[in-house]
């Protein structure tokens, strides 16, 4: 009889986990998804490229040497990891847009990265801004992708691919969908 009921129990918490996951909106999670992979590449791009950091294994030898290598900083693991920290803090720079002649939605940056930055401003009539809820939903989603994901960002943008986006939000999420414009600049 208690095998039984585990069984059922089982059975049933795996349903509503599947569930669960089946439903996440798509548009939501795909921009979420590009979102980070911008985020990143923009912080990552900041970094002075000559700035490196030691890795490797800092026992010494049997012949008294230690084995190390200097990698750059930037796409270090390191460096990653701290980046994936506070990358979801940034989501409330994104609004959801409506393309006005396919009427595609996605969630794009309408804010400017810095004071001093010479970025033209996006034309504001695309954006919907429907308050703090959608800005916490993306930023939750932002937080899940993170979390789910975190290896694989750190393994795609270490090895510094070149359709890290592509790679990532269309394959192994695959919250993206193809015919859904991969080439959109967030």
């Amino acid at each position: 009889m208690t095998s039984w009921i585990f069984q059922m129990t089982v059975m049933v918490l795996s349903t509503f986990i599947s569930s669960s996951h089946g439903k996440r909106d798509k548009v939501l999670y795909c921009s979420a998804c590009k979102a980070i992979l911008d985020e990143l590449n923009y912080s990552i791009s900041q970094v002075d490229p000559k700035k490196t950091i030691n890795v490797g294994s800092f026992r010494l030898n049997p012949d008294g040497t230690i084995t190390d290598k200097k990698v750059p900083f930037a796409r270090s693991e390191t460096h990653l990891s701290e980046l994936l920290d506070g990358v979801c803090n940034s989501m409330s720079d994104y609004a959801l847009y409506v393309d006005p002649d396919t009427q595609h939605k996605q969630y794009r940056r309408f804010a400017p990265r810095s004071s001093g930055s010479s970025e033209d401003f996006p034309d504001f009539k695309n954006f919907q801004f429907d308050g703090p809820e959608a800005s916490n939903n993306l930023k939750f989603a932002c937080e899940t992708l993170v979390e789910e994901l975190e290896d694989d960002i750190i393994s795609l943008l270490g090895q510094d691919e070149e359709n890290v986006q592509e790679e990532l939000c269309y394959r192994v999420s695959d919250y993206c969908e193809e015919n859904s414009q991969p080439n959109d600049e967030l």
